[in-house]
């Protein structure tokens, strides 16, 4: 089976450009970093550690302090893919980030982004 690049992709790599996305829709990075946290259990130090430290995702989401309960809830499409259909459990939760990204970009309330 072959690893999927992003798994090797440095997180810091990729965390700019979801504040950028967020930002550019008139969103904040602290909102940024909320429904990361909501995501992965990561606390303002955590998340920074693991960006200071250039992680890559798989490393990233092993690290994470517990995936949200809710976080089977997020549904629907990011990159032309169901979110819930998604097989391989760490192309899932990298496509459960990147759909609150994209709720949040698209300026969907917060309450109902964190489920």
């Amino acid at each position: 089976m072959t690893t999927h690049r992003i798994f090797t992709a440095s997180f810091a790599s990729v965390y700019p450009l979801y504040v950028q996305k967020a930002e550019r829709k008139g969103r904040t990075k602290a909102e940024v970093d909320e429904v990361i946290g909501w995501l992965t259990g990561y606390d303002a130090a955590g998340l920074a550690r693991q960006i200071e430290a250039k992680t890559d995702f798989q490393t990233f989401f092993a690290e994470a302090p517990g995936l949200h309960p809710h976080a089977s809830l997020i549904t629907g499409v990011v990159c032309g893919v169901r979110v819930e259909e998604v097989e391989d459990p760490l192309m899932q939760k990298i496509r459960y980030l990147d759909k609150l990204v994209d709720e949040l970009a698209k300026g969907k309330a917060m309450a109902k982004i964190l489920r």
